[in-house]
């Protein structure tokens, strides 16, 4: 009963599997180690360039598009002032800075020279673009704040600095 579920890998014919194509995208051709590597020709290139400055644009738009994961965590997270609520929160407010301080840091992979990775010439609208995501998504933490009671916006929220004033009429008893 044991020999029944081995496999004789002897008995197949192996010839007709020899004669098959070679799959799309297979390369016979081994190159030698001892081969000269090609010099990279204008049009590699640019085509680099052009594939980091997409990359970079990429990078500067992705605080956006994580915006509506984070509009649903905080819809979900409800209008009451709780610790699971607060966490979003903060965490929604503070990423931005963090993002904004680490800008050059994130963008250094995509400059066109590793010498200028800290300067604000590099890369200039992708970086405004990045700053004004991060900014959108702060903005949105600061509307979450301000439904949740924790920005102070009304009147009330100011009468403990407000003095009162003197009554304009005067009672004789």
């Amino acid at each position: 009963m044991a020999n029944c579920f081995n496999l004789e890998y002897t008995s197949i014919d192996h010839s007709k599997w020899r004669n098959l194509p070679p799959p799309p995208g297979f390369s016979s051709f081994a190159p030698s180690s001892r081969a000269p590597a090609k010099a990279p020709t204008a049009a590699t290139s640019s085509s680099y360039a052009s594939l980091k400055d997409k990359r970079a644009w990429d990078l500067a738009i992705s605080p956006a598009k994580s915006l509506p994961m984070q509009a649903f965590m905080l819809y979900m997270s409800g209008g009451g002032v709780q610790i699971f609520s607060m966490g979003i929160v903060f965490m929604l407010l503070l990423s931005p800075f963090k993002n904004i301080a680490g800008m050059n840091a994130a963008f250094a992979p995509f400059a066109p020279t590793p010498a200028s990775v800290k300067s604000l010439k590099v890369l200039p609208l992708q970086k405004i673009a990045y700053i004004a995501c991060n900014l959108l998504t702060l903005a949105v933490g600061l509307w979450k704040c301000r439904s949740m009671g924790l920005i102070p916006t009304g009147t009330g929220d100011w009468l403990a600095f407000e003095s009162r004033a003197m009554a304009p009429e005067l009672s004789l008893l």
